[in-house]
């Protein structure tokens, strides 16, 4: 399948954020918002302030990564904005004591595609069972809950199990990453397998966000000197 883009807001110019969102329409595959509540992860992003506003002039598929305790109390209002994609992760709902299947099924119930997310510390096999219920899985490449940080060097391997499972279980789960992507590490993840790539800073703080995007979708299939000046 082909590689989709999905720029983190949370990288945005947020006094002119209706620009940033006409650009990513035009130029992106996906719009990812990462919304953080403090307890989960240790900072705060944006809530249903930023989210509703954003869903009324976004006109590609929006994805909510929750990085959020007790994300069943928001799934419904956020699925009421047209949000297609939700993400919840496991060591939250595991924290709970909820069952992850039932979180899952709960949001595809609301006509979303349902993600499962996990951190780098998590074990992939820790999501195995949970498979089958996800229509993508969200690895996250960084630790929840900063931006900017530089990528974690087991993600490859990580990628490249998860989607060795995912075939053995007779799936075409994609696998999504979210944290230190860049232009130099593009073509090493699109190897591993990743099928959605999560850019924030390296979108948005670029002189030419447009190529940029071009260029990770292509996944290094453009000689990288073509991209330098868009940086």
């Amino acid at each position: 399948m082909p590689i989709r883009i999905a720029p983190s807001i949370l990288a945005a110019d947020f006094l002119h954020l209706d620009k940033e969102i006409e650009m990513l329409n035009t130029y992106a595959d996906i719009i990812h918002l990462d919304v953080m509540d403090g307890s989960f992860v240790p900072n705060i992003s944006f809530g249903f302030s930023v989210l509703e506003p954003v869903s009324k002039i976004a006109r590609i598929p929006m994805d909510a990564h929750l990085m959020i305790v007790h994300p069943e109390k928001y799934i419904e209002r956020i699925a009421a904005l047209g949000i297609q994609m939700i993400s919840v992760h496991l060591e939250a709902i595991l924290q709970q004591g909820d069952d992850p299947s039932e979180m899952l099924n709960s949001i595809r119930s609301l006509g979303c595609q349902a993600g499962l997310a996990f951190n780098p510390d998590v074990p992939v096999e820790e999501c195995y069972p949970y498979l089958k219920d996800c229509d993508y899985v969200l690895a996250m490449s960084v630790r929840a809950g900063f931006g900017g940080q530089n990528i974690d060097p087991n993600i490859y391997s990580r990628v490249k199990t998860l989607k060795t499972e995912i075939e053995r279980q007779g799936l075409t789960t994609p696998v999504e990453i979210d944290g230190g992507v860049t232009i130099l590490n593009a073509p090493e993840l699109a190897e591993a397998g990743v099928d959605i790539f999560v850019a924030g800073s390296t979108v948005f703080k670029a002189t030419d966000p447009a190529s940029v995007i071009a260029f990770l979708r292509g996944a290094g299939q453009v000689p990288l000197q073509e991209y330098n000046s868009a940086l």
